[in-house]
């Protein structure tokens, strides 16, 4: 709150935003009661002028503008009066001398509430560190009361990054903004509020990277022409090639935002390196009468343009989880007068439009007092409220709302034709277990489009699944390391603690004794001492035992627990950690560039590919970076900035970087005895490849006429403890000739 200032506050403007608030409002109402509405504003718009009387913003306007400003954006959705009013007063209780009773007794218990948490929200400041997720649990348990409380939050939010560069504190703006980015564009995303979610991305983009942010700015100014081009003609050409017998309700177009243009340049900056690279930096919208118009313009646009393959989604048949429903295609030769690459054009109906904008407006559903009668009910809603009740360490609850509330989702069918949503990544376990939790205990064997798979198959939009069940089957542990629903992960989770304890006491034990060999050269004692104090408690046996049962089930990361343990006891008990000191690391980084021989390059994933270097550029090793050209038998390693790249097709571009001695991996060698059979080297090979492992070492010999003994040295960089058991399951699964697997070592 800022000191009382021996002026009149000047509410000029705020009168005129009160003004164009009501008529707004009375807009898209339509009942004639366009002067009680008015009235009702009015009033909440001097309750909160006079509370926030004598407080000014940083830059020199009057208070009330603020809310009142947020309160405009709110607009954007067509929110009930309650919310607006809730915008208004949002920041009464929190910097004024009123109170939420003050609010309760002029304007409802609803808008006192939802003030009420918004002032609690208020109070919340990130880190985004551990020691934080519980404010954020608080903030996630307020959005589950009222949804109206974070679509209001959503809108202070937006205002308050766009007046952002008044506030003096540059180490307080980056905090706000990288607040903004992990936590409130996500949320506007998956509430399908995505004017909100640009607005907020662009804003932390530019408070965030400002260089990279004008670099785009003028990459997109270059593109003036084109975006005016657009405008002008993309109506005329698309009523042009539509027969007059489709209605063309609108047509529209969108350029892609500053920080998706950001995200894709960083993401794919091995096949991109300007914005003009980016092939779905336009897209064309438009909006038909009726589903089988839809259709039939599709058709006429792939019939007169060259589709391209892969790049039609339908999202009409198999809507997104939000709702969301349009088709998606993306063409050649839209616009060949100013732009050679493709084109991406979406087809919709307008409730299809409406649900894609502002899907949780679309939802409301309002009383004759204008309040909404559906703001607590989301399907989006019930899942937060299903995983802000389960007890993880923080960095597992973040893991948890990233995969189930800010990820991709897919649709799936059940043998009935039923769908199924779940998030990318999700396989046949996490689908059992959303239908019901007995056909994923009792999960036997998996078939997707009538194909048996193995159980850590990763399952794609639109695939069929079919779950057989036998009664003597269990939930097996090791599925933990691959599922990705935490509604799985919850009942695996009690499984284990009901019946599998003695098994992940003794699992983790291994473990541990293998990261704390590696790190520290020493192992577990048999009191396992090193975990007597653990998060400040002094722990007894079985606690300890239960320190290892949360991280054998991956509820509980190693190094969040050893965080959790004093640094005297890790000192006493451990030693120091054991790290290469920094002139080690400059003696081996001098040794590896002494000559080429001594380097490898990972190109695409792997490294023993041929390569050579680009004498036009000349990379420096081990230090620039660098991308791969594809050619007769061999690549040309380039400078990533190299000109010559510039002249090279994507499809002959791959990715390519030096490897890194420095970086986590994990090392085991496994023994398998096998029958002989020809091909079974390669069948071993190829199941290898496909789960993500690097082979170091192969070797074999006969030790029988009939069998044959192989040993494989594997690596992974996957934080995976469990992977030993899924690649025996997967042998198992996909090579019958296989007899044993064994674990010789792991480091």
């Amino acid at each position: 709150m800022s000191e009382k200032k021996e002026v009149i506050p000047d509410y000029t403007t705020s009168e005129a935003l009160l003004a164009s608030i009501i008529s707004e409002t009375n807009k898209y109402f339509h009942d004639g009661k366009d002067e009680e509405r008015a009235k009702r504003l009015r009033e909440t718009y001097e309750f909160a002028r006079d509370a926030h009387e004598w407080q000014f913003r940083k830059s020199g306007e009057p208070y009330i503008t603020h809310p009142l400003e947020a309160a405009k954006l709110l607009l954007i959705l067509k929110p009930d009066i309650v919310s607006i009013q809730s915008c208004i007063l949002h920041d009464v209780i929190e910097d004024t001398e009123k109170t939420k009773e003050d609010i309760k007794e002029k304007f409802w218990e609803d808008v006192a509430h939802i003030c009420e948490w918004l002032s609690k929200l208020s109070a919340i400041k990130y880190q985004w560190e551990e020691r934080t997720i519980e404010s954020l649990r608080k903030m996630l348990v307020a959005m589950v009361d009222d949804l109206r409380v974070i679509i209001v939050k959503l809108a202070d939010r937006l205002h308050n990054m766009q007046t952002l560069e008044f506030h003096p504190d540059p180490k307080k703006r980056e905090r706000i903004a990288l607040e903004t980015l992990n936590i409130y564009a996500p949320i506007a995303d998956r509430l399908g509020i995505f004017d909100f979610k640009e607005m907020l991305e662009t804003e932390c983009f530019k408070n965030l990277y400002r260089e990279d942010y004008e670099k785009i700015q003028k990459e997109l100014e270059e593109l003036r022409e084109e975006q005016v081009f657009f405008i002008n003609k993309a109506k005329s050409l698309i009523r042009e090639v539509i027969t007059d017998d489709i209605p063309i309700v609108d047509v529209s177009y969108r350029i892609k935002s500053p920080y998706s243009i950001y995200r894709k340049l960083k993401r794919k900056e091995y096949s991109y390196s300007h914005t003009r690279d980016l092939y779905d930096l336009f897209a064309i919208r438009i909006i038909t009468d009726s589903v089988p118009h839809c259709y039939e313009i599709l058709g006429i646009l792939h019939n007169r343009f060259v589709p391209m393959p892969k790049r039609f989604k339908d999202y009409i048949a198999l809507p997104k989880e939000n709702g969301y429903q349009s088709l998606h295609t993306t063409v050649v030769g839209l616009f060949p007068e100013v732009r050679s690459q493709p084109t991406e054009v979406q087809i919709r109906t307008p409730s299809m439009h409406k649900q894609a904008e502002i899907w949780v407006a679309a939802h409301f559903e309002y009383s004759e007092t204008w309040a909404s009668k559906s703001s607590k009910d989301s399907y989006w809603v019930q899942t937060i409220k299903s995983i802000i009740g389960e007890e993880h360490d923080g960095g597992t609850f973040m893991s948890e709302m990233h995969v189930n509330i800010f990820s991709d989702q897919i649709f799936l069918f059940t043998p009935k034709g039923d769908i199924i949503t779940l998030p990318q990544g999700s396989t046949p376990i996490d689908f059992a277990y959303a239908i019901h939790s007995n056909l994923g205990n009792k999960l036997a064997i998996a078939k997707v489009n009538g194909q048996v798979v193995p159980l850590d198959y990763v399952l794609h939009n639109g695939e069929s699944v079919q779950i057989i069940t036998d009664a003597h089957k269990k939930p097996n542990p090791i599925w933990l390391s691959f599922v990705k629903t935490s509604k799985a992960k919850d009942y695996i989770r009690q499984f284990i603690n009901r019946e599998e304890r003695s098994y992940f006491v003794e699992k983790w034990r291994f473990i541990l004794n293998a990261y704390l060999e590696k790190h520290y050269q020493r192992w577990l004692d048999k009191e396992l001492t090193i975990l007597k104090n653990v998060d400040g408690k002094v722990l007894d046996t079985k606690q300890k035992e239960d320190v290892l049962v949360q991280i054998g089930n991956l509820s509980r990361k190693p190094t969040s627990l050893l965080k959790s343990i004093h640094d005297d006891v890790i000192r006493d008990q451990l030693g120091q950690r054991v790290t290469l000191d920094e002139t080690e690391k400059k003696e081996k980084k001098a040794n590896k560039t002494e000559t080429q021989s001594e380097i490898w390059i990972i190109i695409g994933k792997e490294r023993n590919i041929p390569y050579k270097m680009a004498k036009c550029c000349s990379p420096a090793l081990w230090t620039s970076k660098i991308v791969g050209v594809i050619g007769q038998g061999i690549v040309t390693i380039h400078d990533l900035s190299c000109d010559n790249i510039q002249k090279v097709g994507l499809d002959r571009r791959i990715p390519a970087r030096w490897s890194n001695e420095e970086e986590e991996w994990t090392t085991f060698e496994i023994e398998c005895t096998v029958l002989d059979r020809r091909g079974i080297l390669r069948d071993i090979a190829n199941t290898v490849y496909t789960m993500g492992l690097n082979v170091l070492e192969i070797s074999s010999h006969k030790p029988g006429s009939k069998t044959t003994t192989i040993k494989l040295l594997l690596e992974t960089s996957e934080d995976d403890y469990y992977i030993f058991e899924r690649l025996e399951a997967r042998f198992r699964f996909e090579i019958p000739e296989i007899q044993e697997i064994k674990l010789i070592s792991m480091h």
